[in-house]
């Protein structure tokens, strides 16, 4: 006999008597016969459910953190060796002593030689200097214009580098002619001293043995 078949006659009476002890001895038991009296359907009949439970996923969420780095800067520290002022000028004039005679032609006194001779003597000296300059010096005229030509010097000119001459009157703009380009120094390439103290001794004394 399937599962689905109701039970003979017979079988009804036996499983009546049955289930009556089993009732009175089992009160769980009796408590379902009741709700199945009051009509409610069996776990069998009853048709499955689909059942949706919401489970929490954990999310995972990349944070992107910012780590502060430090920077490494090299910097290139210029050792620049400040020269005194008056070593400096020692130095130009020891330079121009040894390759022009300068100190040696300025304490001359020129008065009993000729013309013709001073010039000779000043031939000497001009190359020397010029050599020193060209050595040591970077020389370029203060303005660009040739000597003669009309130029117009506006307000706030650098009166340092610029003389005004002759009817100077007002206030700037200035309209004249350039009589001289004038000279300025844009690099100095003096020689590293070891002692500033010996740059005092221009020439050193000659003793003949």
């Amino acid at each position: 006999m399937s599962s689905n078949t109701p039970p003979s006659f017979l079988s009804r009476i036996a499983i009546a008597i049955g289930s009556f002890f089993a009732i009175l001895g089992n009160g769980r038991l009796a408590a379902d016969v009741t709700r199945l009296r009051a009509g409610e359907a069996l776990a069998a009949d009853v048709a499955p459910r689909e059942i949706r439970v919401e489970v929490p996923v954990e999310k995972i969420v990349e944070v992107r953190v910012e780590v502060p780095v430090e920077t490494i800067v090299e910097k290139t520290v210029e050792l620049r060796v400040e020269v005194p002022t008056d070593t400096a000028a020692l130095q130009l004039l020891g330079l121009l002593q040894r390759e022009a005679r300068f100190v040696d032609f300025i304490q001359e006194d020129v008065a009993p030689y000729t013309d013709a001779e001073i010039g000779a003597a000043a031939r000497v000296v001009h190359a020397g200097c010029r050599k020193v300059l060209g050595e040591h010096f970077t020389i370029a005229p203060v303005r660009p214009e040739t000597e003669g030509a009309r130029i117009t010097l506006p307000a706030g000119f650098d009166a340092a580098a610029v003389r005004l001459t002759g009817n100077v009157v007002g206030q700037a703009p200035f309209t004249g002619t350039l009589g001289h380009r004038g000279w300025q120094v844009t690099q100095v390439q003096l020689p590293q001293l070891t002692d500033p103290q010996a740059a005092k001794v221009l020439a050193q004394a000659e003793v003949e043995l």
